[in-house]
């Protein structure tokens, strides 16, 4: 699996990297002049290949997992994030979320991190699913009960809402699918089976799972750009990075087809770029794109699980 998560995590970084200049851009700007290439600069001044929080905390979540499963752990490194700039691309943080901070700031003070997250129904930003890729290749051997309790634990340090929860539980396990080796269509179909089995079992009230009926129930596939969102919140971002990823065929255009959706670019290309990833491979990613990546070393490390923090 050593090279299946450097896929994914230079998948998801590229993608990242795509969407930090050009964040909050409306579709109509990106239409006039769409993200072709890796840029730089705009919207937080940063230069070409910098990656985001979202890269950040996926990274921090890797770097944990390293040592196996531990949710202290994990939180200490979230902290370490954000007051110390620890797996940062350049030594400072300039991109955190309203949620995601005040959730660390609790983990900060000694708050249990299952209670960390917040779980007010306006707190379903993106923040927990766009960092919980790597927890896919833990939970590959485990039973569905299982995989799910440790995603909601995980997304739960920071969005512990239902509704981010299932929205991560959903990823993950599209995610697993594809590094069984289904293909797109298969691995989506085997996720709509596997999660609806899931929560028609559950306690999870029906008007939550019905937000995902898109997803779940139709085929997100046949929604036309239109009638795709690309906010931050997370069910729009859900949405958005499956319907790439079903609607387009190499690494280059699953993510700049992300990016160019419009307004939270950064984290519907990380989102999308971590599946096409593992979907394209490594070497799918243009070669140029990789070479103007911040820390790039150090994410190779990552993926070997040879990175000491």
């Amino acid at each position: 699996m050593t090279d299946k998560r450097k896929d994914a995590l230079f998948g998801l970084a590229v993608g990242d990297a795509l969407g930090v200049p050009v964040e909050f851009k409306s579709r109509e700007k990106l239409d006039m002049d769409p993200v072709t290439d890796m840029r730089g600069y705009g919207s937080h001044n940063q230069p070409p290949g910098t990656w985001s929080d979202d890269s950040s905390l996926t990274f921090c979540l890797a770097d944990s997992l390293q040592k196996g499963y531990n949710l202290n752990d994990l939180a200490k490194k979230f902290v370490r994030w954000m007051t110390e700039a620890h797996w940062t691309p350049h030594g400072r943080v300039f991109d955190i979320g309203i949620t995601t901070r005040s959730a660390i700031n609790r983990l900060k003070n000694g708050t249990n991190p299952i209670l960390a997250g917040g779980m007010d129904e306006r707190e379903n930003g993106n923040g927990s699913l766009m960092r919980i890729l790597p927890l896919a290749f833990y939970l590959l051997d485990k039973p569905v009960e299982q995989r799910f309790l440790f995603v909601k634990e995980v997304s739960s340090l920071t969005h512990a809402h239902i509704r981010s929860v299932v929205a991560c539980f959903i990823y993950i396990e599209f995610a697993i699918q594809l590094l069984g080796g289904k293909g797109k269509v298969e691995a989506y179909l085997k996720m709509q089976e596997i999660v609806n089995d899931f929560l028609d079992e559950s306690r999870i009230i029906h008007t939550e799972i019905n937000r995902f009926y898109r997803i779940l129930k139709d085929n997100i596939t046949d929604l036309y750009r239109a009638e795709i969102r690309s906010s931050g919140y997370v069910l729009h971002t859900l949405e958005a990075s499956l319907w790439c990823i079903l609607n387009f065929d190499t690494y280059a255009e699953t993510v700049l087809q992300a990016v160019n959706l419009g307004e939270d670019t950064d984290t519907t290309g990380t989102v999308a770029g971590g599946l096409a990833g593992i979907l394209y491979g490594y070497e799918s990613i243009p070669a140029s794109w990789i070479d103007q990546l911040a820390r790039k070393e150090d994410i190779v490390r990552l993926a070997e699980g040879k990175y000491v923090s």
